[in-house]
């Protein structure tokens, strides 16, 4: 398959070269292709009503997903997997705090289908690293408190936990230049 966009390396950031990294797309891994800021609102949409019950609780007893899609599509840096032009793993994140220089993760969501391939590990990769590259000193998230899950596997990516309320955890991991 032809490409014509940079292909990641491992261990270099597939938007390093690039001016522009909302225009850069690329990265296969059998059928997956990894993309950065290309999906459009609809698609974040769709992505999280299929996605729905897999979030703890159900993402729609926490947000309007309408309004959580544009959001997401008007304010996050979105990294994207996808599977014959269907966005099948989310990892939404904003990076507008310059003032201490700290990213949050409002969204990972992975389709049940496409569970278990390593998706979400490669898509918080390409964050951790984009963070890094951007000049960011952390990453922070929150995650349901009964999500073991979710916990265990921000815990493989060294997220440590910062603090916590009634429901939920505060996580963030801190990057190393």
């Amino acid at each position: 398959m032809a490409m014509n966009s940079a292909a990641m390396v491992l261990g270099s950031p597939f938007w390093k070269n690039d001016p522009e990294p909302h225009t850069l797309k690329v990265m296969e891994e059998n059928e997956i292709i990894y993309k950065l800021k290309t999906a459009t609102e609809k698609s974040i949409y769709l992505h999280l009503k299929e996605c729905n019950n897999e979030f703890l609780p159900p993402l729609d007893e926490k947000v309007n997903i309408n309004e959580y899609a544009k959001k997401i599509f008007e304010k996050a840096i979105t990294f994207e997997a996808w599977d014959n032009n269907r966005l099948t793993g989310l990892i939404a994140a904003y990076f507008n705090n310059m003032e201490s220089h700290s990213a949050f993760i409002t969204n990972v969501s992975v389709t049940k289908k496409n569970m278990g391939l390593g998706i979400a590990s490669r898509l918080l990769y390409n964050c951790m690293e984009y963070a890094r590259q951007k000049g960011f000193k952390e990453i922070q998230l929150e995650v349901n408190k009964e999500n073991a899950p979710a916990i265990n596997f921000y815990r493989k990516f060294n997220f440590i936990n910062c603090g916590s309320d009634s429901d939920t955890m505060n996580m963030k991991f801190e990057i190393n230049k």
